[in-house]
C-alpha cells in the first residue's frame, strides 16, 4: 500500500453515443444558416442621428457616405487650420514675452548686483 497513494480514482465516463440530441446537423448548410440565425449581414449603428454600417473595413454613412456632408466637412477644416494658424501666432506671442521676461529680469539682477557694489565702494570711501 503506497504511503502518499491516490485513494480516489474515479471511473471514466463512457463515450457519448450521439454528438448532439438536435437534428439540425443533417440539415444542409443553407437551411441551417438560417435556422441558427448565422446570416448576421453588415453591422450598423446609430451616432450622432446618423445611420451607419461597416463595409471593406470602414464606417460608411447608409445614405451612401458623406456626400451630403461635404460642406460641413469643408466648413470644419476651414476652421480647423484657421484655429491651428492662431494657435501657432500664440506659441510664437508666448515665446517673444518669455525671452522678453528673461531679458529683464537679467537686466535686473545685473542692476541689483551694480547698486550693491555702488554702495560698498560708497561705504569704504567714508
Amino acid at each position: 500500500m503506497p504511503l502518499f497513494g491516490n485513494s480516489f480514482s474515479p471511473k471514466k465516463t463512457p463515450p457519448r453515443k450521439w454528438a448532439s440530441l438536435s437534428n439540425l446537423h443533417l440539415l444542409d448548410r443553407s437551411t441551417r444558416e438560417v435556422e441558427l440565425g448565422l446570416e448576421y449581414g453588415t453591422p450598423t449603428m446609430n451616432l450622432a442621428g446618423q445611420s451607419l454600417k461597416f463595409e471593406n473595413g470602414h464606417w460608411v454613412s447608409e445614405s451612401g457616405g458623406f456626400l451630403g456632408d461635404r460642406r460641413e466637412l469643408q466648413r470644419l477644416r476651414k476652421r480647423n487650420q484657421q484655429l491651428e494658424e492662431e494657435n501657432n501666432l500664440l506659441r510664437l506671442k508666448v515665446d517673444i514675452l518669455l525671452d522678453m521676461l528673461s531679458e529683464t529680469t537679467a537686466e535686473s539682477h545685473f542692476m541689483e548686483k551694480e547698486l550693491e557694489e555702488l554702495k560698498q565702494h560708497s561705504q569704504r570711501k567714508k
